[in-house]
């Protein structure tokens, strides 16, 4: 990356100063009061992850990191530090410490973030924000460092590596075909690329992290906001080739954790940026979701709003924590719609947090929720617990705790 000037630095950073302010002052638009039952809830939701992390942590092999478990077959999946998710289990650790301050979660967390610091130079795939940020990005809000501080910063140019200007995307998944994929889930490492540039004063990470939500907002939307999975781009001209939803029920439906990414990421984006077109993107996507006939009153989603067994299709717990957890960002900047997403993630977190998804202590192979999907036409992971609906529950929460002052 090359450095950019003292003049542009300075402009840059005293941009990002304004935005921070104003955004500051959405926030106080809407005065968010606690529900006590929830609190409740949520505190009992603390005490019974502690106590599945912990169960967890006797379960892992050095080096490895928590996947899934089969309930029938009581099988208790991990990986490498490669894998995508590997990120969300330290992520979640370091979540729950702030939470309970229990050290035994923070030392686990730190044994864990040493076998993943390699992947910091992994220039192979485009989850290093969901590899890196919830793990080390986690740990420098902590224990900042400048260790962890360095680990990001290489990280960040790393998935910055992936972005070919000629297409206007950071690359998803490699391919040997004359195709350029990218997928929505990748809206969630842009923030990697945005703390970059606060950090370094480097605008590139912050350039490359507009380009790439632009283009995905231009070419991954239907006309009713909801979004295809993965966009075919012609790695030579940069133009669409093929859109289609590998994860999802079909090419033209609505794959749920697809719209929570979506959802997500583009309030990330108006968070860093103050940019209204964001914001107006992200409050689509949620009026899609929200005033979709198939949304549970629950609101916690089928794993496909298209799927045709609805209303005996699998739920997917992984889709309804990411949008807790967005829309409990989102209710701060909308004034028109706060009060209405808040609701919403009170209505996720309050059905997270019993039966069927809240897992029994001592059980589900110490995840915390339980009935996510993976890829169900892959037949991956298919109603089981995932490792990032357990991290984006968490935060969840932790968003709930701070954005209603309570303790």
């Amino acid at each position: 990356m090359k450095a950019i000037s003292e003049m542009t630095k300075s402009i840059l950073c005293g941009l990002l100063a304004v935005t921070t302010v104003i955004t500051c002052a959405d926030a106080q638009k809407i005065n968010f009061k606690a529900n006590k039952a929830i609190l409740q809830a949520i505190n009992n939701d603390y005490k019974v992850a502690d106590a599945q992390y912990k169960l967890m942590a006797k379960e892992l092999e050095p080096g490895k990191y928590p996947k899934t478990y089969y309930p029938a077959t009581g099988k208790f999946e991990t990986s490498q530090s490669g894998w995508w998710c590997s990120g969300f289990y330290p992520g979640t650790l370091f979540y729950l410490y702030q939470a309970t301050k229990d050290t035994a979660l923070l030392n686990e967390a730190n044994r864990a973030l040493d076998s993943l610091a390699k992947e910091q130079y992994n220039h192979s795939t485009h989850d290093l924000g969901f590899m890196m940020y919830c793990s080390f990005g986690n740990a420098q809000k902590i224990e900042p460092s400048a260790k962890y501080k360095q680990i990001l910063i290489n990280s960040a140019k790393s998935l910055a590596s992936r972005f070919d200007p000629k297409v206007g995307c950071i690359k998803s998944w490699d391919s040997k075909k004359p195709e350029y994929l990218v997928i929505i889930d990748n809206m969630m490492n842009l923030e990697l690329l945005f703390w970059a540039t606060h950090v370094t004063g480097d605008s590139t990470f912050y350039k490359i992290a507009v380009t790439h939500a632009n283009t995905t907002m231009k070419n991954h939307f239907r006309a009713d906001y909801s979004s295809y999975h993965v966009v075919n781009y012609n790695p030579t001209t940069g133009a669409v080739q093929l859109k289609r939803t590998q994860q999802g029920y079909a090419n033209e439906s609505a794959w749920a954790r697809g719209q929570a990414w979506g959802l997500y990421g583009y309030t990330v984006m108006y968070r860093e940026t103050h940019d209204k077109k964001y914001l107006e993107q992200a409050e689509h996507i949620a009026h899609f979701i929200l005033t979709n006939p198939t949304l549970p009153k629950d609101k916690i989603p089928y794993w496909d709003y298209n799927v045709p067994d609805i209303p005996n299709a699998l739920r997917d717990a992984s889709a309804g924590a990411v949008m807790a957890s967005a829309f409990l960002e989102l209710c701060k900047y909308s004034a028109k719609n706060g009060r209405e997403y808040f609701n919403t993630a009170e209505t996720i977190i309050c059905n997270l947090s019993k039966p069927p998804y809240l897992a029994t202590t001592g059980t589900n192979g110490g995840f915390i929720l339980q009935h996510s999907v993976g890829s169900l036409p892959q037949h991956s992971e298919v109603d089981v617990p995932l490792t990032y609906a357990d991290y984006y529950f968490i935060e969840a929460l932790n968003r709930y705790k701070n954005i209603t002052h309570s303790k």
